[in-house]
């Protein structure tokens, strides 16, 4: 019996997706987003240079087949990324009609979404009557501020001190299906604000409305910041997905990060980290100490997405790329003859892109453990059906599998 660690590595996109023009950023296609490369170019070109310098160097992703990923995927080499592969490589693309996390995930696990998720219009007010009013229900209060569509640091730096001064959350979406809300956790009180999202998430999601997230920060005016209690409230599978192919079969399966949160813990025995990828790393390290045989690990990394995809930090992107290079390198080692560690993305996020929001594009597709050799552009559904290939245990979704 073998164990599987699957590892979301969040927005690390490498372009090519055929149909990034039916996707925007505001009233930018997605065509030529490409995550990975740009930030490769601007490092060699010496434009990313905060924290860090020269050419991006990721020499333990790269062996896996990072760089050839790239090209497999968009046909274009990436600057500093030409090592020969050691592990199975691909590209992988996705078919759900959405860019965003819960889509993503789903696929990945065997279920592409079954139908159009519902997004909020990029007007304000954004949201209609009835929702704020259930808002204002639920959590006591006699209004709500923001309405629209925002970055979530600058929502809070915009609003946050006449948040703590009347007491109203401050509500607000983004290109993705979701709402979010934002509270200070003293002033408001982080209880009442998870109970508020928790309340709230089953009337967002009777209206395919994907996620309700939790956005807590502390901190006084002009010094405010988001804190790592985040929870996402998502709707939960409508079909059986991997996570729970595994559970059924009687083995444990562990979710590392938000993975929890995106299935509502379907088919997921335990979350043993959460917070900040630094500690997800360590939570990652352990599992692969420790795990049972026939387990699977689920993990997701998402300060790529969060910290820097978002906020078109390309500098930052490249430091975090680089800081889990090194990190998976030292785990590599650690796995046992007969282990699969597989490590995908979910969407792109293009540092260098218009706009503040996801980037449609193709994922890689890295192997250890399981030899070498190419794929090819393979499906996200097929990333289930391997990875249950691999634990032997029956995979109820249409992907085939590559291993």
């Amino acid at each position: 019996m073998s164990r599987a660690f699957l590892v979301v590595m969040d927005s690390v996109g490498i372009g090519g997706a055929p149909d990034a023009g039916e996707f925007r950023n505001g009233a930018t296609p997605d065509t030529g987003a490409n995550t990975l490369l740009h930030i490769a170019e601007a490092c060699a070109a010496g434009r990313a240079e905060e924290g860090r310098s020269g050419p991006l160097s990721l020499p333990v992703l790269d062996r896996l087949g990072l760089g050839r990923a790239v090209q497999i995927a968009c046909g274009t080499a990436a600057p500093g990324l030409g090592a020969t592969p050691e592990g199975r490589v691909g590209a992988a693309t996705e078919v759900s009609p959405g860019k965003d996390t819960p889509s993503g995930h789903w696929e990945l696990a065997g279920l592409p979404v079954p139908w159009d998720w519902t997004y909020f219009p990029d007007t304000v007010p954004a949201f209609p009557e009835e929702l704020v009013a259930k808002v204002c229900e639920i959590s006591g209060s006699d209004g709500i501020l923001g309405n629209c569509h925002a970055s979530g640091t600058e929502i809070i730096e915009r609003l946050g001190d006449e948040h703590v001064r009347t007491g109203r959350p401050i509500c607000y979406t983004s290109a993705d299906s979701v709402f979010q809300i934002a509270a200070h956790e003293e002033h408001f009180g982080l209880d009442r604000l998870l109970t508020l999202c928790r309340e709230l998430a089953p009337h967002l999601h009777e209206r395919r409305v994907g996620r309700v997230i939790a956005r807590p920060f502390l901190g006084e005016s002009g010094a405010y910041r988001r804190t790592t209690n985040r929870r996402d409230y998502a709707i939960r599978p409508p079909k059986p997905v991997l996570t729970q192919w595994v559970q059924a079969a009687g083995r444990p399966v562990y979710g590392i990060g938000k993975i929890g949160d995106i299935f509502s813990m379907a088919g997921i025995d335990e979350v043993t980290a959460k917070g900040a990828d630094a500690a997800l790393m360590e939570g990652l390290a352990e599992r692969v100490e420790n795990a049972p045989e026939g387990s699977l690990t689920f993990a997701n990394f998402v300060e790529f997405d969060s910290l820097y995809g978002h906020r078109r930090d390309i500098s930052g992107y490249a430091r975090h790329l680089e800081w889990f290079d090194a990190g998976i390198g030292a785990i590599l080692p650690r796995l046992r003859p007969g282990d699969l560690l597989l490590l995908t993305a979910d969407h792109g996020n293009d540092p260098s892109w218009t706009g503040t929001d996801h980037t449609r594009e193709r994922v890689p597709v890295l192997c250890a453990g399981v030899g070498a050799g190419e794929i090819g552009n393979v499906a996200f559904v097929d990333v289930a059906a391997s990875v249950a290939t691999h634990l032997d245990v029956t995979a109820e979704g249409p992907g085939r599998s590559f291993l």
